[in-house]
């Protein structure tokens, strides 16, 4: 194989990796744990919607691809000492560019859901931004999904 080959079956390695922690997490879309479960449903309107950013923490699985990549093509220059350096220059570059496109893809539009319950309690939801989400308003009715585990929903 040459190391042509091996950088970009690394850099596939890589982005692989990188796209197998993204699982969309809208308001419609549930894990399958959290199929055939009970969830509390309580009733309110939006007060506010604001945007926010959700990011999962990396895995350092990019960095590592990246560095390992990296490494592969810096062998490529040089020789003796000079091959060295190109190898943990390359590496370095690598880890540092993986861990930034790993960073990239774990990053989420998301929106925060201000909700006044009809009980009176005021609350705030932060879900990843679908195309449920971008049709609410403030002053829509909702419905809040509790499920036992913590997690809440926001829907209309």
């Amino acid at each position: 194989m040459n190391i042509m080959k091996k950088s970009s079956t690394a850099l596939l390695l890589i982005a692989s990796l990188a796209f197998a922690g993204c699982a969309s997490q809208t308001g419609s879309t549930f894990s399958s744990g959290q199929a055939r479960t009970t969830q509390t449903v309580q009733m309110g309107t939006i007060t506010a919607l604001n945007n926010a950013t959700i990011q999962d923490n990396a895995s350092g699985l990019g960095a590592g691809a990246g560095a390992i990549a990296g490494g592969v093509a810096g062998s490529t220059i040089g020789g003796g000492r000079g091959r060295v350096l190109g190898v943990l220059g390359g590496a370095a570059v690598g880890a540092a560019a993986g861990h930034a496109i790993e960073s990239r893809v774990r990053t989420t539009d998301g929106v925060e859901i201000t909700v006044k319950l009809d009980d009176g309690a005021t609350l705030s939801v932060v879900q990843e931004r679908g195309e449920e989400e971008r049709g609410m308003r403030v002053g829509d009715r909702i419905r809040l999904l509790r499920g036992a585990d913590g997690s809440a929903r926001v829907r209309r």
